[in-house]
């Protein structure tokens, strides 16, 4: 069972919610918190929502998309649940609208190389008609979304913090979400103008967060220890150095691990076209982004493990998806319904942890499934959040 977690003395802890990339399959995450949301709700009140428990979430690419519609503000109410988050994702696919079908098939032919698979115009239409014009100051919890930008060559990490710091890095939701989505060959590169009140410009050319951070966890830790350092009204009595003080939910959007796509046999005779595109799928980006999330959750692993800290971290990942359901980009009702029934299973498996030998997820004896560990880490968020309302209630009598 999981150790207690004692709070520190003004009821602080950090609390992370962390987000994958990985397009279309953005869909797991979705199912896994609404059923925690579901949780929270029976503990807390039909009211609660995700957003209320968390001091940072973070998310890149789809993650960006989703962290950004649970955590829009709108008449003072968080702007949609997970589930509504997960239906705007499988009924409103981004990936969805092609420039046309003859240039499709001709791209598919020739490894994508006449431009982006797909143009973009879906992604904008529907992530504009949700979000609209709202800024990253205006989200009702801190949020921490990666980009990359390609004129630079760095990452580029937005956050509401920032946001509420500088005005020009206070962007539109809807700007932040196109650039972190902009997966190289799928999508369109992004680039728009922040604006400060004295007319000072800040331009960003973007691509999707996942070429620096498809898994954000990390990112989220390193912007509390910087808040802070800084001694940030909302972190200074945050201290990320007492492992036990930091609660982390990861979420993965799947791989491919047992399915084994690709082999140095036929990789030791691929030029460039195939390390971009081979038979439907694109290595050189799948192999980037799965190292990128598989080496944070090593590392977190690894920390939390060795410091008898091991139940703080909750990583949930499926390493077992096959054919189109690990494609980021299969919209067809058949494969959605499909990834929403692999959401719902990943509920009723048992909890998992990276062998930190063979990087393979292995299933934990004694520990249940990963909804019973949902269901005690929603009883964890809900007294951090009693404990804090204590605290702040003593202070106010204080006063």
């Amino acid at each position: 069972m999981p150790m207690a977690m004692s709070g520190s003395p003004s009821g602080k802890m950090a609390m992370v919610l962390s987000i994958d990339g990985g397009g279309m399959r953005g869909i797991f995450p979705g199912t896994i918190l609404a059923f925690l949301e579901s949780k929270l709700q029976e503990l807390d009140g039909s009211d609660s929502r995700i957003a209320d428990y968390f001091d940072v979430i973070a998310g890149t690419s789809t993650g960006g998309l989703v962290t950004a519609m649970i955590s829009a503000p709108n008449k003072g109410k968080f702007f949609m649940s997970p589930e509504h988050a997960k239906n705007n994702l499988k009924e409103e696919s981004a990936m969805k609208k092609c420039r046309n079908d003859l240039i499709s098939s001709i791209k598919s032919s020739v490894g994508a190389i006449m431009g982006p698979k797909y143009d973009g115009e879906k992604l904008r239409s529907v992530v504009h008609g949700l979000l609209g014009d709202t800024t990253l100051s205006q989200t009702l919890t801190n949020v921490v979304v990666p980009t990359f930008d390609i004129k630079c060559l760095q990452p580029v990490i937005f956050s509401t913090n920032d946001a509420r710091a500088n005005p020009l890095k206070n962007a539109r939701l809807v700007d932040v979400c196109i650039g972190t989505s902009a997966a190289p060959t799928y999508l369109p590169a992004h680039c728009f103008e922040t604006r400060d009140e004295n007319g000072k410009t800040r331009s960003f050319d973007l691509i999707d967060g996942g070429v620096a951070a498809n898994n954000p966890t990390l990112v989220a830790l390193s912007h509390i220890r910087r808040e802070s350092l800084l001694q940030n009204e909302e972190f200074k009595y945050i201290n990320l150095r007492e492992t036990d003080r930091i609660l982390v939910l990861s979420l993965g959007t799947g791989v491919a691990k047992h399915e084994e796509k690709y082999s140095a046999a036929e990789a030791s005779r691929w030029g460039l076209i195939n390390w971009i595109f081979h038979n439907g799928f694109t290595p050189l980006i799948d192999i980037f982004s799965d190292a990128s999330s598989d080496m944070v959750d090593l590392h977190l692993s690894t920390l939390f493990q060795c410091l008898n800290c091991k139940h703080n971290y909750l990583r949930i990942q499926a390493d077992t998806l096959t054919g189109e359901e690990s494609s980021v980009d299969v919209a067809t009702p058949k494969n959605l319904q499909k990834l929403v029934e692999i959401g719902q299973t990943l509920l009723q498996k048992p909890v998992s942890r990276v062998n930190l030998e063979t990087g393979r997820f292995e299933e934990i004896e004694g520990e249940g499934t990963n909804g019973d560990a949902l269901s005690r880490f929603a009883i964890q968020l809900s007294e951090e959040r009693k404990r804090r309302r204590h605290a702040q209630s003593l202070c106010n009598s204080a006063l």
